[in-house]
Order: C-alpha cells, then sequence, then structure tokens
C-alpha cells in the first residue's frame, strides 16, 4: 500500500525537478556571466477517471491519497515555480466514449503558484470518466507554451489510456522530436504491467523519470532517488552543439550539459581539455522518440587525439541490450599522452597549456529503426560533461609477495583445516550421542 507521506514526497520530488543544463561551449576556465534564467514551468496532469475511486491505498480511494499529497506539495513548492494543473476524466459522466475521450480541462492556467487557489481546485475534483492520457498531454504542452528553460509535465494516472488514438507514447516521441526542452515524469498508482510499460515509455521518450507505485517498499526507494535529483537539477536549458565525425574538427566544451542529435548507428566526436592533476566525467543518454528495433545500445567512449582508447562507458560489455545512457570517468595523471598535448596546443581556439590533454569524447548508438520510422531528425542526445580534482581510487590491502603470500597462504589454510576438522569431530560426538 502507498504510504501518504511517500507520495507527497514524490510528487514534490517530480514537481520541483527541471532538467540540467549547462553554459555555451566554452573553456572550463570561461568565468562569463549567464543570464538569469526564466522560473521553472511545471504541469500538474491528473488522472480523474472512474478507476480513481478504488480504495486500495491504506484503505482510502487512490484519488484522495493524491490529493492530499498534492495539497501539502504546493504548500512546500518554492514561490518562483510557475504552475498549472490540467485533468482527464473529470467531468463526463456519460457512456459515450467518443464524447468521453475529449474530456480534458485546465483547471489552473500556467503562472505563478496561488496555493489556495491550486489545493481548492483539486479539492473539489471526483473521479468520473474516461481516461485519455495522450490528447492531456499534447494539450498540456501547449499548456505550457515556449521558452528557454526547460518545461515539465507531471502525469499522475492508474491506469492505461482508454481512448487511443492519440498514443501516449507516441505523443510524447512526437513532443521529443520537436527538439522542445519538454520532460515528461509519470507517477503511476498500482499500475498493472500493461500501464507501467506505457508510463514508461512515455518517460524514457522525453528524458523523464518513471516511479511505479506497487508497494511502499519500491516506491520509498524510487522517491529518495527523485527527491535527490531534485535538488541536484539546474533551472536552465542544455547548450546546443553539433559533433563532429571526427575528433580534429569537433566542439571544444567546457563543464556543462549539451544537447545535440544523432542519427541511427552514428558516431559524433567532441574534445574536453584535461589537465594531469584533473579528472573528466562524462555521461550521455539518448531519448528513444520513435519506434525501434529491441536490441539497442549506447557506447561512450574517451580516446587520445591519435585514436588510442583511454576508457569506455560502464556499460561496455555488459551483455545488455536495451541501454540509453553510457557514463565514465578518466583521470589525465593515468596516461598523459604527449601526442594529445601537442594538438590541444596547436588549436588556436583553446589555447591551453603543453600539460593539457585533449580527450575526445565519442558518443556511438547501434539503434536501428523500425519500418516506416522516419531518420532524421537524429535522436536527442543529451551529453554531460564535468572536470574535477583527480581522486584516484585507494589502492587495495598489500598481502606481500613471493615467500610472505606463501606464508600467509599456508597459515590460512591450516587454520581452516583445524577449525573444520574440531566441527567435524564435535557434530560426529553429537551424532553418536543421540
Amino acid at each position: 500500500m502507498i504510504n501518504k507521506r511517500w507520495s507527497s514526497a514524490a510528487l514534490l520530488g517530480l514537481l520541483a525537478a527541471t532538467t540540467l543544463a549547462g553554459p555555451v561551449p566554452a573553456f572550463a576556465d570561461d568565468d562569463r556571466a549567464e543570464p538569469i534564467p526564466e522560473p521553472p514551468r511545471v504541469q500538474l496532469v491528473l488522472d480523474v477517471s472512474g478507476s480513481m475511486r478504488a480504495t486500495d491505498i491504506d484503505g482510502r480511494s487512490r484519488i484522495s491519497v493524491a490529493q492530499q499529497a498534492f495539497g501539502e506539495v504546493v504548500d512546500a513548492l518554492p514561490d518562483e515555480t510557475q504552475l498549472g494543473i490540467r485533468v482527464l476524466g473529470a467531468t463526463y459522466q456519460g457512456k459515450d466514449k467518443q464524447q468521453g475521450c475529449l474530456d480534458t480541462q485546465q483547471i489552473v492556467p500556467v503562472g505563478p503558484v496561488d496555493r489556495a487557489k491550486a489545493k481548492a481546485a483539486v479539492a473539489t475534483l471526483r473521479p468520473t470518466g474516461f481516461t485519455p492520457v495522450g490528447l492531456a498531454l499534447r494539450e498540456a504542452a501547449k499548456d505550457l507554451g515556449t521558452g528557454t528553460t526547460a518545461r515539465r509535465i507531471v502525469l499522475i494516472t492508474d491506469g492505461e489510456d482508454t481512448c487511443a488514438p492519440p498514443d501516449p507514447c507516441q505523443v510524447a516521441r512526437e513532443l521529443a522530436a520537436q527538439g522542445t526542452t519538454l520532460v515528461v515524469d509519470t507517477l503511476g498508482l498500482a499500475p498493472d504491467e500493461k500501464v507501467r510499460r506505457q508510463l514508461l515509455c512515455i518517460a524514457a521518450a522525453t528524458g523523464g523519470t518513471y516511479t511505479a507505485a506497487n508497494s511502499a517498499e519500491d516506491l520509498t526507494d524510487r522517491l529518495k532517488q527523485l527527491v535527490d535529483r531534485a535538488r541536484d537539477t539546474y533551472a536552465t536549458t542544455p547548450a546546443k552543439v553539433d559533433g563532429t565525425d571526427d575528433c580534429a574538427g569537433a566542439p571544444l566544451l567546457a563543464p556543462g550539459v549539451y544537447t545535440d542529435r544523432e542519427t541511427f548507428s552514428e558516431h559524433r566526436w567532441y574534445r574536453v581539455p584535461v589537465r594531469p592533476d584533473q579528472e573528466l566525467r562524462a555521461s550521455v543518454s539518448v531519448a528513444l522518440d520513435r519506434p525501434i528495433n529491441p536490441d539497442y545500445g549506447v557506447l561512450l567512449r574517451a580516446t587520445a587525439a591519435d585514436g588510442r582508447e583511454l576508457v569506455r562507458g560502464v556499460d561496455a560489455g555488459s551483455g545488455r541490450t536495451d541501454v540509453i545512457s553510457a557514463g565514465l570517468r578518466w583521470s589525465a595523471s593515468e596516461d598523459v599522452d604527449e601526442a594529445a598535448a601537442e594538438e590541444a596546443e596547436a588549436t588556436p581556439q583553446a589555447t591551453p597549456t603543453p600539460e593539457i590533454t585533449t580527450v575526445c569524447l565519442v558518443v556511438s548508438n547501434m539503434f536501428s529503426p523500425q519500418a516506416g520510422t522516419a531518420k532524421n531528425p537524429g535522436m536527442p542526445v543529451e551529453l554531460t560533461v564535468d572536470v574535477v580534482a583527480a581522486s584516484p581510487a585507494p589502492d587495495g590491502p598489500d598481502l606481500g609477495r613471493g615467500w610472505v603470500l606463501l606464508l600467509l597462504l599456508t597459515l590460512a589454510g591450516l587454520l581452516t583445516g583445524l577449525v573444520t576438522g574440531l566441527l567435524t569431530r564435535w557434530w560426529v560426538a553429537t551424532w553418536r550421542e543421540n
């Protein structure tokens, strides 16, 4: 069952979260002032269909738990948040599916938080009709409008779309393909497997998150991650960058978050300057904004300027065939490449010192489209780059070498044999007495 406290935390984590962003391509030591970001824009999309009457959450109805959680979330939202509320299945009580599948309304326009108005609007809702999730998502994106900052939709539902078309997953892919800074997070109240797949697809297509509320334990673990993520995100949109097909002409990136597009089975190159006392940390994710074949993967590699591989993403070679993100770490002190340093020194726009190594980041994908799937524009790619002080992993315990190691192993074997013999003798004696 779902604990209302964690339901509140889930909504707070989702509503407060905004997409990662970073500076325009520049040097790591670039100290130019960034423009003041717009306030975050969030649209809550709440399912008020008939199934929300079910009383399987701590003995209460799903809608009442969602209402109370939302009230607590609104009280805790920062004043600068631009909040709107859209509902689906809230007004039509008839059985005409065609009419019921048009039942979605914005009950609070996106704007500065009016806590009393928002809580009152949600408190009066009563479960009524059908579940037009796809249509509600499409309209919610229109409600949020456009701007320079990321916009976020939080979908709270307990069931599958009963009105497709439009299919909600396809709607999410359409929104992602438009190149808009729009993220959809989904929160499922006791969903079954089919609902889980649909909500996960919606979230993945836009780079959002999915929280399954199947049990209190599962919800607790996931909510902790969401709350932590909400505290660690940025308020501006990622900087656009164009990767190249080789390292020599690739854009030089400073620490930050960047967005690009990559076509099927493509390799995109970027460059990052790293000093000997620094560690490069990078991650990449690709949004599945269109139907693809089930076997796919994303690979992130760091190479030297001469093409020699330095390190590859943590999921490389894992055997997984559903990887849409990867990350890596590399310290310049591990392997300083003189050729790369010379190449970095010769680059006019970088003007690095001879000690700097220019690391080439390569983003590759092994995606293949389903029949009839458009190949252009490429799939949305988000690349995060950071350069920090080197932090080598501590050495493991030293067991010694040669005769010292042999002596330790011999003593360990003798001790193990002695303990095993004593336990066996005690067990045999006890067995004979009984």
